[in-house]
């Protein structure tokens, strides 16, 4: 894996950009170091589809996915159902698993026995572009 190590500023930007001056720069900082905790066991996914929009995840955007993570209630996760990949949040209800999507233009899906199902891993981080 390459790295590639820009400075990072040691003040907090409300809605601005701190002066490039020496004087801020605290250290460097790596991308992959941020969002990668369990590095053999990531990977980066990018999305299609809109059905993760209220959850600010949109088509084009960059997943971190990490498969060391147990995943949990409520997490964002990519599963493999029936064949096909799917990123949903997992909801777990007794012993009911649903993946539900954040956009009301999508039904729930409820995950049965007699269906494929697995978790492939957590998303961690989504990484989209603002222009």
């Amino acid at each position: 894996m390459s790295y590639l190590r820009l400075p990072l500023f040691s003040c907090a930007v409300p809605c601005g950009f701190p002066s490039p001056a020496d004087d801020y720069v605290e250290t460097t900082l790596d991308l992959n170091e941020l969002v990668i905790t369990h590095q053999a066991a990531t990977f980066y996914i990018r999305v299609s589809g809109d059905s993760m929009q209220q959850a600010g995840i949109s088509a084009g955007d960059i997943l971190v996915v990490d498969r060391a993570l147990p995943p949990a209630h409520r997490d964002i996760v990519v599963a493999l159902l029936d064949g096909e990949f799917t990123v949903k949040r997992l909801h777990r209800t007794g012993r009911t698993t649903y993946l539900l999507p954040a956009n009301p233009a999508y039904a729930p899906m409820c995950v049965t026995e007699a269906m494929q199902f697995q978790v492939w891993g957590v998303v961690t981080y989504c990484l989209h572009r603002v222009k």
